[in-house]
């Protein structure tokens, strides 16, 4: 799978969005929206995927909650905020940990320029 192309691809629907719909909607707005282009490009996407997590003897149902997953391997998480914070960084890592994904893609729609609010991450631990 060629991680670089796919990447390119949701970086460039995700630019297209933002670009049509501009900063300050919810972020559910732009998941939509994003969902439309990417099953629009023939990608494999789920939306809002819960997945358990366990703590020693506790099994936890919803221990976490992707907001897009593309072709089963790359995590997009989509934020609208001032800027991004060490938090999201970090909840992005922990779900390509859990879920041992190896790419995952961090967007903040509330910039002027959505190229200025795009994190990549590489999983290391897989």
């Amino acid at each position: 799978m060629n991680y670089n192309k796919i990447t390119e691809n949701i970086i460039g629907a995700a630019i297209e969005v933002h670009k049509a719909l501009g900063p300050g909607l919810l972020e559910s707005a732009y998941q939509k929206c994003l969902f439309y282009e990417l099953d629009s490009l023939g990608y494999s996407i789920k939306k809002e995927i819960t997945l358990p997590i366990t703590y020693k003897q506790l099994t936890l149902d919803h221990g976490y909650r992707i907001d897009l997953l593309v072709e089963n391997k790359i995590v997009i998480e989509l934020k609208n905020v001032e800027k991004f914070t060490d938090v999201h960084t970090a909840q992005i890592l922990t779900y390509m940990k859990l879920g041992n994904y190896p790419i995952g893609l961090l967007f903040n729609f509330n910039t002027k320029l959505l190229k200025n609010g795009i994190k990549r991450f590489i999983n290391t631990s897989e």
